[in-house]
């Protein structure tokens, strides 16, 4: 009896002690997570993690670093590579909020879209304590949103996310992954980048509200 009323004291302590990611922003490819984040970490005077900055070492962990997977697009195609590795990127995404916390958060796309509903639910639960996840798209029209999201990235990067059949960009607008993992979700086309976060910034609820 006294043992387990000193572990339910210790797991109140560690409930009111422990931090919770402010916020978590998603979205595919060219959504603006990058810019956005940006001026929410300067509003909310809050750390700015972004995934993809340090997702290195955690792919690593799961043995698919850059040497690995330059390998396996070498033999196998970027296509087949990247479904062989979304286990690491859902390991990411679990690892980052181990060792970060009380930040604002970039997943970058490939962190919150898995057609492996395991996968899914092990980000969904690791992003289930956060009391905003902002899911950033273009327009409320899905078709738009990927026309407008592939022009960006054959601007920005010279490419358009297609690769062996499959469209990256149209699954992450229109597949339900994001839709379920977000809290909200805020259209930016038309609006400048200070006026997406004025609106986000509206709109959110305390880390403390859950």
């Amino acid at each position: 009896m006294v043992n387990e009323t000193m572990e339910q004291q210790t797991h109140t302590q560690t409930e009111k002690t422990r931090k919770y990611p402010e916020m978590v922003l998603i979205g595919p490819v060219g959504a603006g997570k990058s810019t956005i984040g940006q001026l929410l970490v300067e509003r909310l005077q809050l750390p700015g993690i972004s995934l993809d900055e340090i997702a290195e070492k955690y792919y690593d962990e799961m043995g698919v670093g850059d040497e690995v997977r330059t390998r396996l697009i070498k033999e196998i195609g970027f296509g087949a590579m990247y479904q062989q590795t979304t286990p690491a990127l859902a390991h990411a995404v679990v690892r980052m909020f181990e060792d970060h916390d009380h930040a604002v958060f970039d997943l970058g796309a490939g962190h919150s879209h898995f057609e492996d509903a395991l996968l899914f639910a092990k980000v969904q639960q690791a992003l289930a304590p956060c009391p905003n996840v902002v899911f950033l798209l273009p327009s409320p029209d899905l078709d738009q949103s990927v026309e407008i999201l592939r022009a960006r990235s054959i601007a920005e990067r010279g490419w358009d996310w297609n690769a062996d059949g499959y469209d990256y960009i149209a699954h992450w607008v229109k597949d339900a992954c994001n839709h379920v993992l977000a809290t909200l979700t805020v259209y930016t086309e038309g609006r400048t980048p200070a006026e997406t976060c004025e609106e986000i910034l509206t709109r959110i609820r305390p880390a403390n509200v859950r």
